[in-house]
């Protein structure tokens, strides 16, 4: 019978630019478990356009096998995680992660890894639920969706009121409101426009 290839396997290493570590010792555990080309990066594993990664994917062929040592090093956020496994999976390559034991290119493996989608899947539709549920009852008490307004109406009047009548200025108001100056500036720009509708009208 015809020998079976090894699979070539590709090592990616990340730490983050803002830590003190170093790329050591996940190095060290690819090269144990057979990596033939590492990759290294430093950067946010919350960045997608992380171009030592971008490499990597490009360079993936059928057969290959991307190896990690934890799974956080390619992505901290499950999303991602899961994008740029159905993106190793359609280029015909396999992935290990050495920390989680988790190794795509066996059957158990391959399971696991649809069990994190089914839950992130399952996540992301109780988030959908959870968000319609809040703005139902926020329409039912008739309120919209987005955060509660920090000035009521009747405190933007007043606002509007003494810096148009000249008796304190934006800076005093912003101070008794405790809002910022740009907050204050809109409010007055909207009475003055308002005024100047209703003039018009006359």
């Amino acid at each position: 019978m015809p020998r079976v290839p090894e699979p070539y396997l590709l090592g990616y290493a990340r730490v983050s630019k803002s830590d003190d570590q170093s790329n050591a010792a996940q190095l060290t555990a690819l090269k144990r478990a057979g990596c033939a080309r590492l990759f290294e990066e430093a950067a946010s594993g919350g960045r997608w356009d992380r171009p030592v990664l971008q490499e990597l994917m490009r360079q993936l062929r059928p057969g290959d096998v991307v190896v990690v040592w934890k799974l956080d090093r390619l992505s901290r956020s499950l999303k991602d995680l899961l994008h740029l496994m159905e993106r190793i999976e359609a280029a015909g390559a396999g992935f290990r992660s050495l920390t989680e034991a988790i190794d795509t290119t066996t059957p158990a493996g391959r399971m696991m890894m649809q069990m994190v989608g089914a839950f992130a899947e399952f996540e992301r539709a109780m988030i959908r639920e959870r968000t319609r549920a809040g703005l139902a009852a926020a329409r039912s008490e008739g309120r919209v969706g987005g955060r509660r307004p920090k000035l009521r109406a009747d405190q933007r009047r007043d606002i509007a009121e003494n810096i148009l009548s000249g008796r304190r200025t934006g800076a005093q108001m912003a101070r008794l409101y405790d809002v910022s100056p740009a907050t204050v500036s809109r409010i007055v720009n909207a009475a003055q426009a308002t005024q100047l509708k209703d003039e018009n009208m006359l």
